[in-house]
């Protein structure tokens, strides 16, 4: 059973106009419920980042004590969280995570972490598990991609978890405050950098469980060339974390300019 106590909930958004007005209503509406009825409070906060569209005027129609918006030129989702974590180490919240700005995550998807984190200091959403329940079902050559990718990922960082990738994380506030000017964060591969970090330097105690999940339209990710971007991302945090870190140099001049990967942290 999860634990009592108040849940910050962050929200990176980056042009999201047509999507954050409905995710914000409903999560507001059963996170308030749940409030009323003593079992969490909590709060949002939503991450604007380099935002170019009415974001920002959509969020602040909101007007809910427990609500929060943070407004950055600097882009990037794992810029946006990090921030959004930071800023919920400010206050006295006992769990923290963070779930996308399209709803994809129900918000009561979004509870069963609460509820079952139990002694973990973190509990990710796996969209994998046969037990989840996806909408619409992933085609045969996502499936084989996602199993190529989630493949890779678990062999470079000797993951068990079969996904990486679900936009819906929770995390206990202790580990958070330990490793929250460690974790890089990179615009691919962010929730790779975030568990790695989190295991690499407090061998934090990570679950999964089954999840529910559904493809809402209107992604802004390229298809096409998400995947190798990814690829790279990866590739190069390991190459960070290893005795082969110099190495890096010759694998920066060797990848062409537009497929180059831009971190923060140095990474």
């Amino acid at each position: 059973m999860g634990e009592k106590g108040k849940v910050s909930l962050v929200i990176p958004a980056h042009n999201e106009e047509k999507r954050i007005g409905k995710t914000l209503s409903i999560y507001l509406k059963y996170f308030l419920d749940l409030k009323n009825k003593n079992e969490n409070d909590f709060e949002i906060i939503v991450v604007l980042n380099n935002c170019s569209d009415n974001t920002l005027s959509i969020v602040e129609k909101f007007k809910y004590n427990e609500l929060k918006i943070l407004n950055f030129k600097q882009g990037g989702k794992g810029f946006a969280i990090t921030e959004g974590f930071k800023e919920s180490l400010k206050g006295n919240s006992t769990l923290i995570g963070f779930v996308d700005a399209d709803a994809a995550t129900p918000p009561n998807a979004f509870h069963g972490l609460i509820r079952h984190i139990g002694n973990a200091d973190g509990i990710i959403a796996n969209r994998w598990d046969k037990r989840s329940k996806i909408q619409p079902e992933h085609t045969f050559m996502r499936k084989i991609t996602s199993a190529g990718y989630n493949t890779i990922i678990r062999s470079l960082f000797f993951f068990p978890f079969q996904d990486t990738q679900c936009g819906a994380k929770l995390f206990k506030r202790g580990i958070l405050e330990k490793n929250i000017h460690k974790i890089a964060s990179s615009q691919w591969n962010f929730d790779v950098a975030l568990l790695f970090c989190l295991r690499r330097e407090s061998k934090a105690r990570i679950k999964s469980i089954p999840t529910m999940w559904s493809d809402i339209k209107g992604s802004k990710i390229n298809l096409r060339s998400a995947p190798t971007r990814m690829f790279l991302s990866a590739i190069r945090l390991r190459i960070m974390h290893s005795p082969f870190k110099s190495f890096l140099r010759i694998y920066w001049k060797l990848i062409p300019e537009k497929w180059k990967i831009r971190q923060h942290n140095n990474l």
